[in-house]
């Protein structure tokens, strides 16, 4: 007979991106997510904003988001139950991700990359300490940044 298998260890947390994609991390939860940026929307009105998102996938990833408290489900009909969604403050918060990402997406795509209105210079997102003022460009990887 052999000896009963050590007691697994405690697992760390896992990395901050690893902790931000378990919330976000598919196609159709940021869709969702860009959609509701706009302001509260019906469910048929998701998914008609949503090209290709199946109903069921759809009802999934917003249960997915609300039990993430990235959205807010509004009932206004008990019968049948219908639902008012829209973002909640950390859902809110995404906005800044998506345009980054988009704009990402767009300058490898070979697209136009955003523009200052004012003088229509590219523009260029940068990490900065609000405290001292000066840039964080050299933190490495995500996994590296310093979180206290």
């Amino acid at each position: 007979m052999s000896p009963p298998p050590d007691p697994p260890e405690t697992a760390p947390n896992p990395p901050p991106l690893t902790q931000a994609l378990q919330r976000v991390g598919d196609r159709w939860k940021l869709a969702v997510v860009a959609v509701l940026l706009d302001g509260p929307r019906r469910f048929g009105e998701i998914a008609t904003a949503v090209d290709g998102i199946a109903p069921n996938v759809l009802t999934q990833r917003l249960r997915q988001l609300e039990q993430a408290g990235l959205v807010l489900a509004v009932p206004y009909s008990e019968r049948p139950p219908r639902f008012l969604y829209e973002l909640t403050p950390a859902g809110h918060d995404l906005a800044g991700v998506l345009r980054l990402l988009a704009d990402w997406g767009v300058r490898h795509a070979g697209g136009d990359p955003l523009r200052h209105a004012s003088c229509g210079t590219p523009l260029e997102a940068r990490w900065y300490c609000p405290t001292c003022h000066e840039p964080a460009d050299d933190a490495g990887s995500v996994d590296q940044l310093y979180y206290a």
